[in-house]
């Protein structure tokens, strides 16, 4: 119940900043190229209350989702998502008014429509700008290299033939990626292969990777593909253990440092966790060191406990600092961080056109609030910027698609229009705004539908 008012308050909070944002670049284009605002709201009708500053009504709304612009003149079919009809007087009327939205040149009425999605992608710059420039939290020990850490034997990883310790050179289109880079390439490459080149041994191997179908999941991992990435130089150090559970029998304490699993070197809990899990509750034998002193290995026979294979110890979690960056490098690493992600959607929207992405890989009301829960919940303020930022670059982004309705579906018009040098037939715009209307609620109501079946409450009983 925790998590769902966490989920339904951060999503609400999220969103309803991401729009008004939104609606707040279409206001201010508008004042500035003198069409009237009837009516500038924070949230959506019915009107709680509010104050008439000259022409403009600014008033709070009884549903907190957002907010909205109302412009004189936009209730004309095919103008600004509307789908009400209106007099030929009325028309008339609209355009002889030097304020109402329809009286504008047609560049004015596209610079209104673009300033919404543009509102949106500053947002996400500026807030990745105070996040790089005034935060920037960074492990006081981390790896820079994209070395893999452990490979999950019988993964699709190790069919491909890479092995610990090698470094990732190329992968998909990227080269030198990051591990970002590295998930977002495999998020949108489920059940094909991907080109990827290693640094083994001062040589470059060249390879070809298959991610699994799971990569469509919302919960796709990199183990998922079968390597678990090296970004902290290790050893994993002991932090608790755990009464009654076999590494107390064992005599590990706490101070105490991993050094070694079966031979095998684990610098992430991550990967000693998956290790266990693929090792099936056999026997490992463990090299601990304390106080700087390495023992002789001890055998520890795994417990399972609660579906999953543990050793009963806690780790001592990486140090995070704050590292602020120079106000110019602030701006270029916001900028980079913009860049690739607007890039990735406008790849994935690609894929999902050309069948190569499924469209139930994108997540609706549902999945977004479950994402807003999970970052509002974890530590560190990375998780919220980075998602508020991907989210009000998806919103932009998705409102310049040219489909009727959508800000991009305005300016189409707009365009076809200023070649055919006169407005399209009122009647021919209606039916084309009232019929996307239909498919975008389809798409509405199959996106939450897509949601609701990735709850829990239909993985059960799956094997």
């Amino acid at each position: 119940m925790y998590d769902f008012l966490v989920s339904a308050a951060a999503f609400i909070v999220l969103i309803g900043v991401m729009v008004l944002v939104h609606e707040f670049g279409h206001f201010l284009v508008a004042k500035l190229c003198g069409v009237r605002v009837e009516r500038f709201s924070i949230g959506f009708p019915p009107r709680l209350f509010g104050i008439k500053i000259g022409e403009t009504d600014y008033c709070v709304s009884a549903t907190p989702l957002g907010g909205y612009v109302k412009m004189t003149g936009e209730n004309m079919p095919g103008e600004n998502m509307s789908l009400e009809g209106a007099e030929r007087e009325q028309i008339a009327a609209q355009k002889a008014d030097p304020g109402a939205l329809t009286s504008h040149p047609r560049w004015q009425r596209m610079l209104i429509a673009v300033a919404g999605p543009a509102a949106n992608m500053l947002l996400a710059l500026v807030l990745m700008v105070w996040y790089y420039g005034w935060i920037n939290e960074v492990p006081a020990v981390q790896v820079k290299s994209t070395t893999i850490d452990w490979i999950v034997p019988g993964s699709a990883a190790a069919q491909a033939g890479m092995e610990p310790g090698d470094v990732i050179e190329h992968f998909g289109v990227i080269n030198h990626p990051s591990w970002d880079q590295v998930f977002e390439q495999a998020s949108i490459s489920a059940n094909q292969q991907v080109a990827v080149a290693v640094e083994r041994g001062g040589k470059t191997v060249d390879l070809s990777l298959h991610i699994p179908s799971d990569a469509k999941s919302p919960d796709f991992a990199l183990s998922d593909v079968g390597f678990l990435p090296k970004e902290l130089p290790g050893p994993i150090r002991v932090a608790t253990v755990m009464s009654n559970m076999p590494a107390a029998a064992a005599g590990m304490r706490a101070g105490d440092e991993i050094q070694s699993l079966d031979g095998h070197r684990f610098h992430n809990i991550e990967s000693l966790v998956t290790y266990l899990q693929s090792n099936k509750g056999k026997p490992v034998s463990v090299v601990l060191s304390r106080d700087g002193k390495a023992f002789p290995p001890i055998t520890i026979q795994p417990k399972r406990y609660q579906g999953s294979w543990m050793l009963g110890f806690g780790w001592v979690s990486p140090p995070n600092e704050d590292r602020p960056l120079p106000f110019g490098k602030a701006i270029s690493k916001a900028n980079n961080f913009c860049a690739s992600n607007s890039f990735l959607i406008v790849e994935v929207l690609q894929r999902i056109f050309v069948h190569k992405v499924s469209v139930s890989q994108l997540s609706g009301p549902i999945g977004i609030a479950q994402m807003a829960g999970q970052a509002a919940l974890m530590k560190g303020w990375w998780p919220k910027f980075s998602l508020a930022s991907v989210i009000s670059l998806n919103l932009g982004i998705l409102n310049l698609l040219p489909f009727p309705i959508l800000d991009g579906g305005m300016i189409l018009f707009l365009l076809i229009e200023s070649v055919l040098r006169h407005d399209i037939n009122l009647n021919v715009k209606e039916r084309i705004y009232q019929a996307a209307f239909v498919v975008l609620v389809v798409f509405f109501v199959f996106i939450i539908f897509n949601d609701v079946t990735k709850l829990g409450i239909f993985t059960h009983g799956r094997p």
